[in-house]
């Protein structure tokens, strides 16, 4: 029954059925031919999981980061950065890294991220003759921090799913997602040292950069608010959530001034349109996920991966070539809610933090936003960038390097993670 189930879903999704509507199709068909059980299952089980005050979260992160992008926040983070870091070699590339960091920290979306920052950065390193298909390619790169770096729209779901706290995957993110930003910067030099692409050549002064972050004041204090209250404990990851809106909508509205009502229409429209589809998706998936542990699929699995090894090195590393290969057919919503049943067992029996693994595993599966044929990042930065997809892809394999490096590091120095736990 559960090779049926795999294959229905291989076939659905080669064929280019939506993952949400493949998920659920291959357990209708499965449950309607190879078992008793009625297919209402389905419906029930995703209700069950959409019924969470948790998930609420995702939504307004969402709404969250589209307010950043038309309140003219992503503008001040790009000045910011520019004044700190725009005067070394690749100077664009290293502006449009670090901003995509600061963005990570407010929005906890990789695709919003590279939609944000690469509408300003693209046109701007192609002005200064920079490869097109580099500036893309690192835009899109640079955008899978942002789900690393607290808050992480990923770390709410892995958390609802396996019920670790999502306050702790938040701390555990910081360190590796700063790595991750400096191994991009250190490719990036390496190729505009080559190619020579050089910086503004203007050494920033104390009074400039104290000018540029008073006018990203108000952006940077986001992420002060949003995760200063949730380690504090005034309020829950989906309260910060909601108070993030509040705020982002209000300095984009009242303090900068440039969310007006077509904006504030638009922001309300992209968010309804990204939270159904990542609704119907989370909820289709945890009914495929039901069906997997009614089957005992997850022991199963864990007892066939222990009895190959009992080497917690070798059983990393066979987990990590697994999630990356499904990173790149699979988007990192659904592989979650699907996968972290199954291997958190797995990881537990090795003595594993759950923490630790949702880190890991959410690296992993960030790999495939610049992975085709998947890679949702790649077709945001084409899109945006106007900037064929060959060309990109010809630039981002040692940005996916890179990122490996930093997920090695990751899963086989724990601390990385753990320090700040």
């Amino acid at each position: 029954m559960i090779i049926v189930l795999f294959l229905l879903l291989a076939l659905f999704v080669t064929i280019s059925i939506p993952i949400g509507i493949s998920l659920g199709l291959a357990t209708l068909l499965t449950l309607i031919f190879m078992t008793n059980i009625e297919p209402i299952m389905i419906a029930q089980n995703a209700f069950a999981a959409l019924d969470s005050f948790t998930l609420m979260a995702i939504p307004f992160f969402m709404l969250a980061g589209n307010f950043m992008r038309y309140g003219g926040v992503s503008k001040r983070l790009l000045n910011l950065a520019d004044h700190i870091i725009g005067y070394v070699t690749g100077g664009l590339g290293m502006v449009t890294t670090l901003t995509c960091m600061f963005f990570a920290a407010i929005s906890g979306s990789g695709p919003a991220t590279v939609s944000a920052v690469g509408s300003f950065m693209m046109p701007a390193m192609k002005e200064k003759g920079y490869d097109e298909g580099f500036a893309a390619a690192l835009t899109a790169a640079a955008g899978t921090i942002g789900v690393i770096i607290p808050p992480s729209i990923p770390f709410v779901i892995y958390g609802v799913v396996t019920g670790t706290s999502i306050g702790s995957l938040f701390l555990a993110g910081i360190i590796p997602g700063i790595i991750m930003g400096l191994a991009l910067m250190i490719v990036n030099y390496r190729t505009s040292k080559k190619n020579g692409y050089t910086g503004s050549g203007e050494r920033p002064t104390i009074k400039s950069v104290l000018k540029a972050t008073k006018d990203a004041f108000w952006a940077l204090l986001s992420p002060v608010i949003i995760l200063g209250g949730i380690y504090s404990g005034y309020f829950t990851p989906t309260e910060a959530a909601a108070i993030s809106c509040v705020y982002t909508w209000f300095i984009g509205t009242f303090v900068y001034k440039e969310i007006g009502k077509q904006e504030l229409f638009d922001c309300l429209k992209d968010t309804v349109v990204i939270a159904g589809a990542t609704s119907f998706m989370i909820g289709l998936s945890m009914s495929f996920a039901f069906l997997l542990t009614m089957e005992q699929v997850p022991g199963t699995i864990a007892k066939t991966l222990l009895d190959f090894s009992n080497n917690k090195i070798v059983i990393l590393l066979l987990i990590n070539i697994f999630l990356l290969i499904v990173g790149c057919f699979i988007d990192n919503i659904s592989s979650c809610t699907i996968l972290a049943p199954i291997f958190l067992p797995v990881v537990a029996a090795l003595g594993i933090s759950p923490i630790h693994f949702g880190i890991i595993m959410t690296m992993n599966l960030s790999v495939g936003f610049i992975t085709p044929p998947y890679g949702a990042n790649l077709f945001i930065a084409s899109a945006v960038g106007k900037t064929p997809m060959n060309r990109i892809i010809k630039h981002v394999w040692p940005l996916i390097g890179a990122i490996i490096v930093v997920l090695l590091l990751t899963t086989f120095i724990p601390a990385l993670s753990m320090i700040l736990v």
